[in-house]
């Protein structure tokens, strides 16, 4: 019982110190803090660290508090050292707290305690040596969000009992959640009102009751009717007064079922849209790390920086603030290296000696908005052009702006670092912070800040798991483009629109101010042939890139549909053209287009002038004799994954192959052996429940019936020994998802049918 309530406390210890340390940073940051406010929040922190029992938290957070109180009361001025020392303390005991284990925590570097005491001028610090700063590893951010502070602990209180060596950890899922208020009270108003809305099967029940009896008693009346007897006109009266009885009744159950169906849909909305809303966080909740991780980093360069924190208090959702985690943590360490000037050059330059860098995380109309920036040089357009045409990235006679340099810096590998180092070199951190902007269906651009420095600016939509969803057909398929980048439907006469390189050209605006844009063809894009309803018509969607905008033409206009977006999936050979996998009703996926990329697509597209007609699809170029083999064969694809087995699904009947689909390797087992319909191969996945794709092959090659049938395995464990373990099991063919290609994967099909 002790360790139980011993484990309660540092739960509620775990919030409150992420209180006091998160108000004492933004007071150091602020133009006029509040020192009484300050060191009320050290003592707070010594008391509460006192009450669960953490003699070296407590340590440094008396210093601190001594410190404060000089600063408070005008004996001492908080100058550059004595706020690195401040922060340094403050990166020690969250480092420490986040290493609890069972009550213990690791060892506090002494560098902490050293730093405060040569600043408060204590005895033996001032001259002490000091120990140099080990690298400290990110501690792994909780799983769920700091809850609401809870009331400091008394500092008089009673420390409890040690904790027992051999007690089990807390239990993670009785972590607590930091919500407001208003969310927690409009998620309990919608559930009060769903509950009550259901309240009413409780009548509708007693409807169907009384229906039912009605239905006895005029069956037995049609009976009484159909045998001749008591046909008088009394029985009659009787029989019609039961049937309008009945038909009154039921009129009524279906009405109270429609009000009931659309309050019950009503309520479920508020109560989805309330627990989405509890699903956000405050973006300190995970970024806070962030900045401890890069003082560190710079102690470690021994260089001296200003972090300016902004917008942490933003609410975020947790999902899209851990898919930033490692890019902007790359970008901060990326703008410490390349933004780095001497102090001698930044007091020529009028700046400050400390480097200043920043995170910001804001909204922007409706767009979530994160931003690195610093105050160093700025881009060296120079070196950039020069790398670029060192790799091959600019032709010789090309004059590029600064917009198209800045752009060539997201490229894998490029890098304007002299040499490799701790901080950069390898050239991969912008990359790494374009793939994570694409994979959440926004984008990353790179520019200078007046009067100098660099900016590195995500600009995301506000949601990434719910959004707002343009729904299009292309070539017989469903594809959907994100709502946030669409600008304008239109409906045209292909006729009226003037023609330039074969494309038809849209015209937006009027007088001086109307823009041109080539019309470029989804189907052409995706490789596939046009099959709209009307061929004299032109349906365009006009798409906002960073490019400026895109006309793409599709066949069919849908609606417009908030959906669920999942990640792109591991399947493909054009990852910059799918930015996700939307599920409609009836788990049907359909992939999310990226504007980006289709921009990038369209600009190295050939001609439409003949959209709609000429196909581009290998799929549909096997030939003739392929083709009436494929419209004989009946293909058997194994995978758990529903996105993956729709596309391959869809691939391999476009290609005119019959095609059934299982689950896992099991399911596909005893479909083979029920011999349910003749399959002529098989395309399994690796990776699967119950039976994977090996053990599946096993069981095939072990049954004379199956022994010779043709079976590729496909997967994304691409690794040498998977794959030899594969063809040694008698894997025909081993293909990756990583490296697909749909051309690859019909003529393997085509050398086995």
């Amino acid at each position: 019982m002790t360790q139980d309530i011993r484990q309660l406390l540092l739960a509620a210890f775990d919030v409150e110190h992420r209180e006091h340390v998160a108000a004492i940073r933004g007071a150091l940051g602020s133009a006029s803090p509040d020192w009484n406010d300050v060191f009320r929040r050290a003592h707070s922190l010594k008391g509460a660290s006192r009450a669960v029992d953490l003699p070296a938290v407590e340590a440094v957070a008396h210093r601190l508090e001594t410190l404060f109180e000089k600063v408070r009361t005008g004996a001492s001025a908080l100058d550059r050292e004595a706020a690195n020392a401040v922060h340094l303390a403050l990166d020690r005991i969250e480092s420490y707290v986040a290493g609890l284990q069972d009550g213990a925590g690791p060892d506090m570097p002494p560098d902490a305690l050293a730093a405060l005491g040569q600043v408060l001028g204590l005895p033996g610090e001032g001259t002490a040596a000091k120990p140099a700063p080990k690298p400290i590893a990110e501690p792994a951010v909780a799983p769920s969000p700091p809850p609401a502070p809870p009331s400091a602990p008394s500092p008089a209180a009673p420390a409890p009992e040690p904790a027992q060596k051999n007690a089990e950890p807390a239990d993670p899922g009785a972590a607590l959640l930091r919500v407001p208020v208003e969310a927690v009270e409009a998620m309990a108003r919608a559930s009060h009102d769903l509950t009550s809305t259901l309240a009413g099967r409780t009548s509708a029940a007693e409807s169907l009751a009384r229906l039912a009896g009605l239905a006895r008693t005029l069956r037995a009346g049609a009976e009484a009717l159909a045998d001749g007897a008591d046909t008088d006109r009394t029985a009659w009266r009787t029989f019609a007064a039961e049937v309008g009885a009945f038909a009154r009744e039921a009129s009524d159950l279906s009405r109270r079922h429609a009000v009931a169906s659309s309050t019950i849909d009503g309520v479920a909305a508020r109560v989805r849209a309330a627990a989405e809303r509890l699903a956000l966080v405050p973006a300190e909740t995970v970024l806070a790390p962030l900045a401890r991780s890069l003082r560190e980093t710079a102690r470690e360069q021994g260089r001296e920086v200003d972090l300016d924190l902004r917008g942490l208090d933003l609410p975020v959702e947790r999902g899209t603030l851990q898919a930033l985690k490692d890019p902007l943590l790359h970008a901060l360490r990326n703008a410490l290296s390349h933004g780095w000037q001497s102090p001698e050059r930044r007091r020529a330059a009028g700046k400050p000696e400390a480097l200043g860098l920043g995170l910001e995380v804001a909204v922007r109309g409706a767009r979530l908005q994160v931003t690195v920036f610093d105050d160093g040089p700025g881009p060296d357009l120079a070196r950039i052009e020069a790398v670029a045409r060192d790799r091959g990235l600019l032709a010789p006679e090309e004059s590029p702006d600064p917009e198209t340099l800045l752009r060539l810096v997201f490229e894998p590998g490029f890098s304007t670092a002299e040499a490799v180092d701790t901080l950069s070199g390898r050239g991969y951190g912008l990359s790494v912070a374009a793939d994570a902007a694409r994979q959440l269906l926004g984008s990353v651009r790179l520019e200078p800040r007046t009067p100098s420095g660099t900016a590195l600016v995500f600009s995301l939509p506000l949601s990434a798991a719910r959004r707002s969803l343009l729904l299009v057909e292309a070539a017989g398929r469903s594809y959907a483009l994100p709502g946030n980048a669409v600008e304008r439907l239109l409906r045209l006469k292909r006729a009226e629109l003037p023609v330039a390189m074969g494309r038809p050209i849209l015209r937006l605006g009027t007088g001086d101010t109307a823009t041109s844009h080539p019309v470029s063809d989804l189907a052409a894009i995706l490789g596939e042939a046009a099959d709209p309803d009307d061929p004299d018509a032109l349906r365009a969607v006009v798409l906002r890139t960073d490019g400026g905008r895109l006309a793409l033409a599709v066949d069919r206009l849908h609606d417009v549909r908030p959906l669920l977006v999942l990640p792109a999936p591991a399947f493909g050979s054009d990852p910059g053209l799918i930015a996700g996998t939307a599920i409609l009703p009836g788990d049907v996926p359909v992939l999310v287009l990226d504007p980006e990329g289709l921009a990038a697509r369209a600009a190295v597209a050939p001609s439409s002038g003949t959209m709609g007609q000429t196909p581009r699809s290998t799929t549909h170029a096997t030939g003739g004799a392929a083709m009436r083999a494929a419209a004989r064969a009946t293909i058997l694809v194994v995978d758990d994954s529903i996105t993956t087995r729709t596309l391959e699904k869809g691939i391999l009947e476009a290609a005119g192959y019959r095609v059934v689909v299982c689950v896992d390797g099991q399911d596909a087992l005893d479909r083979l052996r029920a011999e349910v319909e003749p399959v002529d191969l098989v395309l399994a996945d690796v990776e699967m429940p119950r039976l994977d794709g090996f053990g599946l092959l096993q069981a095939l090659r072990a049954d004379p019936r199956f022994a010779r049938l043709p079976t590729i395995l496909m997967t994304s464990r691409g690794d040498a020994a998977d794959v030899a373990r594969g063809l040694d099991l008698g894997a025909d063919a081993y293909l990756t998802k990583q490296k697909f290609d749909q051309r690859q994967l019909l003529d393997t099909i085509g050398q086995f049918l």
